[in-house]
């Protein structure tokens, strides 16, 4: 008989460096009180990142929305963008508040990235750019999306929030498309607490972006364009240069639990995970598994409710798809999004973090085998309780979208 965790099993918790570390950091910064405004400490870090990525093309910000954000502006991205439903809503928000309209594209069924074959056909006059996802850390079709944004005469946007570490063929994946964004956010393989990152492959953007984070301004008493506050903090710095040391270990450890995941659950009918690519150097930075409801016998979200019971609790990452959010619903889309559907239908999102114990992988693997070998009690029991209402939350459906609903 498979007990429950005494302590909840959440789906990540953020890796922490030793806090003596971090403390001796704050005392530099009550020493020198600087503490924002491009501070030592942030100029010590972006050169940090620099030294880590292999280019000096790159621009820190207070958070990986507004990196997004202000980095669409630089571009001067309008009218149209190409982009996934299957993401974090903020891919798509910030298309919002550069007033442009997202054009839903669906997913390849192996990567659970843009598909490029169904890209091509969603491009009109209006379209300026593809923004891609790389979902999960996985990395999109690469060189298919470049040959189709140069052929098109588009900027090619990568959304990389989930994706610091990665590489491909030794190269870091930030290095492709015109820009990329990774987040930095607490939940992220590596993180600052909270922060953002831009890394471009036209060196003249960084003066712009640094006029865009911070107000316009070129001094004291000229500003040169309309910019707004995105500066990141000397403590936000502070973690983030800190958890630089230890960011191979993280992948390790998370690569260990990933392993383990893969090897206990190896062959279990209904259970899909996403296959590791050749020339990749993955960061293991979500563990989703697709659950087939047919030859599992339980639905994935029977699944999800039934592991709520043994106090672990995954994430249906990403579901909803965006465009079926209340806020975007009233956007046309022209592709069926078969593939995205299916997906955010059946994906699952297990628990993986460093501090996760291999011995609570394995226990958390023995759930689910014991949920699915009494699948007929477990599909019971969840119709007896009855599964968690959704909670509205947010703007009232369409708000703020009439200036992009239609096409100029």
């Amino acid at each position: 008989m498979v007990s429950a965790f005494k302590e909840p099993i959440f789906n990540t918790r953020p890796f922490l460096p030793p806090l003596d570390e971090f403390t001796r950091g704050l005392k530099l910064i009550w020493e020198h009180k600087w503490l924002t405004n491009d501070g030592p400490i942030v100029r010590e870090y972006e050169q940090a990142l620099a030294d880590y990525f292999h280019t000096p093309d790159l621009c820190l910000f207070a958070n990986g929305t507004l990196a997004l954000q202000i980095g669409l502006q630089a571009l001067e991205v309008s009218g149209e963008v190409i982009t996934t439903p299957f993401t974090f809503v903020a891919t798509a928000h910030s298309l919002f508040w550069n007033r442009v309209r997202p054009v839903f594209c669906d997913i390849e069924p192996d990567t659970l990235t843009l598909d490029p074959d169904r890209v091509e056909a969603l491009i009109t006059p209006w379209t300026s750019a593809i923004l891609a996802v790389h979902v999960f850390g996985n990395p999109c079709r690469l060189s298919r999306l470049q040959e189709i944004a140069h052929r098109h005469k588009l900027h090619l946007i990568y959304d990389a929030a989930h994706a610091f570490g990665v590489k491909v063929e030794g190269r870091p994946l930030v290095d492709f498309g015109d820009l990329s964004m990774v987040s930095f956010h607490a939940t992220k393989v590596y993180h600052s607490f909270e922060g953002g990152l831009l890394v471009f492959r036209d060196g003249a953007l960084k003066k712009k972006l640094n006029y865009l984070k911070n107000f316009g301004f070129e001094n004291e008493v000229e500003v040169m364009m309309p910019g707004t506050n995105a500066k990141m903090t000397e403590v936000h710095a502070l973690m983030g240069l800190l958890m630089l040391r230890y960011a191979d270990q993280i992948i390790d450890r998370r690569r260990a639990i990933d392993s383990a995941y893969r090897e206990r659950l190896a062959g279990v009918s209904g259970l899909r995970f996403i296959a590791p690519r050749a020339g990749v150097r993955h960061n293991y930075a979500y563990m989703p598994v697709l659950i087939d409801e047919t030859a599992f016998g339980l639905s994935r979200d029977e699944v999800y409710h039934a592991l709520k019971a043994f106090n672990v609790y995954p994430r249906r990452y990403f579901y909803p798809l965006v465009c079926d959010h209340p806020c975007y619903k009233a956007l046309q889309i022209a592709d069926p999004l078969t593939v995205a559907r299916r997906t955010a239908d059946q994906v699952l999102c297990l628990p993986i973090y460093p501090d996760l114990a291999l011995d609570d992988v394995h226990r958390v693997c023995d759930i689910i085998l014991d949920i699915r070998e009494n699948r007929a009690e477990w599909r019971r029991r969840v119709a007896v309780f009855g599964l968690e209402p959704d909670r509205p939350v947010g703007p009232q459906p369409n708000e703020g979208w009439e200036h992009v609903l239609d096409r100029p």
